[in-house]
């Protein structure tokens, strides 16, 4: 019984700390918060390995049933929810969190796939508008239902249903904490808790 406290111990990530060492024996400057703390470091690990082993299946399960990536999936629902299945450019980048730049290129490989328009706003010809195509609508609604089953399957199906809301209130004050000091601008719908 002791060995196996002391491997699953041994197996725990530790907290860093500022007298570390990197792989070349120099002394690794301190972050001016100081090192995350055992249980900061802990969540942290387990949220990347939940986020990039939890895109990665969701990637698979659409292009492999519906022949889109997650990427396509993020911009075609942003769009499905917005008024008239349109919206400017950057208010889109804000929106699913990625820069100008890569909507821009994005949406044109989605264009060119028949899923969205890019074009010039009718209202102000200096905004590019993307809108949702009657195949881009198609093509969301058809993956929306493997898709919500996999998240389903994978996420809420390894969290008790008694931390489904704790763990909302968390995830919604770290994404306030992010938009607050974050370097894009907030979404068009987003309020503020107390607005």
């Amino acid at each position: 019984m002791g060995l196996l406290v002391t491997v699953a111990a041994a197996r725990r990530p530790r907290a860093v700390c500022s007298g570390d060492m990197s792989r070349n024996g120099k002394t690794v400057p301190v972050p001016a918060g100081g090192w995350l703390d055992g249980d900061q470091q802990r969540a942290w690990l387990a949220y990347v390995r939940v986020q990039l082993r939890l895109a990665y299946e969701m990637n698979r399960q659409l292009l492999a049933d519906s022949g889109m990536s997650l990427p396509d999936y993020d911009v075609l629902t942003a769009l499905s929810v917005a008024d008239g299945g349109r919206m400017q450019i950057t208010v889109l980048a804000a929106q699913i969190g990625w820069e100008r730049s890569r909507v821009s290129h994005h949406v044109r490989r989605m264009s060119a796939r028949g899923l969205v328009t890019c074009g010039l706003s009718a209202a102000d010809r200096r905004v590019t508008e993307v809108t949702l195509t009657a195949r881009g609508w198609q093509a969301q609604e058809e993956a929306a239902p493997g898709h919500v089953d996999l998240v389903r399957r994978l996420f809420f199906g390894g969290l008790p249903a008694g931390l489904v809301g704790p763990l909302s209130e968390a995830l919604e004050g770290v994404y306030a904490n992010i938009i607050k000091l974050g370097s894009l601008p907030p979404p068009v719908d987003w309020h503020p808790a107390g607005d």
